[in-house]
């Protein structure tokens, strides 16, 4: 079984307002990827994903782009303890 693994993500830019959090949800989805996504007060998008490291590192990838109305300036990653989150959710 592949290592777990869990990326903590907060993604700068023009990334709220553009479908940025409903196209996370949908990517990661796609992939299996357990987690979660929110706008924060700054204008900043924080998430969580969960799921096999190769897996993880695929949407850690996807948020430098993001979706195609958004400009990311900065994607700051933190890798950490496993929460045990079963699906993927916007908060």
């Amino acid at each position: 079984m592949e290592e777990q693994a869990s990326a903590h993500v907060f993604v700068s830019g023009q990334v709220q307002g553009v479908f940025y959090r409903s196209e996370t949800a949908k990517a990661a989805q796609k992939l299996g990827v357990a987690g979660w996504v929110r706008n924060l007060p700054d204008g900043r998008v924080e998430a969580v994903f969960e799921g096999p490291q190769a897996t993880v590192e695929t949407m850690v990838r996807w948020c430098h782009q993001g979706s195609p109305a958004a400009s990311v300036s900065n994607v700051e990653v933190n890798y950490g303890q496993l929460e045990g989150l079963d699906r993927f959710e916007i908060r």
